[in-house]
């Protein structure tokens, strides 16, 4: 009976861990040209949660705080899609930027990057 028992836990165990999260963006870099020193340029970056377990952020990493990240806060469930924000001060930005997001959740492959660049240009 316990070997039975035994069996059937590993077996329910094995079940629960084969559920995971899978996170899918449609596109992974924005690309946005020339832009004047000084704007804010938002970036929508749309994802689903391909697998099948709820989709769960943790935190996000940038180079600094010129940039501003704005993750689901709820849960996405299977199937589900959603939006990441993303926000950019060219303030005191001038030339050629390229920038990375890394993002940190609880699906496979986890971190994922997103990425943005630009041309910053003075207007002056």
């Amino acid at each position: 009976m316990k070997y039975f028992l035994f069996l059937i836990f590993i077996f329910n165990s094995a079940l629960g861990y084969a559920q995971q999260a899978e996170l899918k963006f449609k596109d992974k870099i924005h690309r946005s040209g020339k832009i004047i020193e000084g704007e804010k340029i938002k970036y929508t970056y749309q994802f689903a949660n391909n697998g099948d377990a709820p989709l769960i952020f943790l935190k996000y990493d940038v180079a600094c705080p010129c940039t501003v990240v704005k993750l689901p806060k709820a849960p996405i469930l299977p199937g589900e899609k959603e939006v990441v924000l993303v926000e950019f001060d060219t303030t005191d930005k001038i030339g050629y930027q390229d920038r990375t997001v890394t993002i940190y959740s609880n699906a496979l492959k986890s971190p994922h990057e997103i990425r943005f660049t630009l041309n910053v240009i003075n207007q002056n």
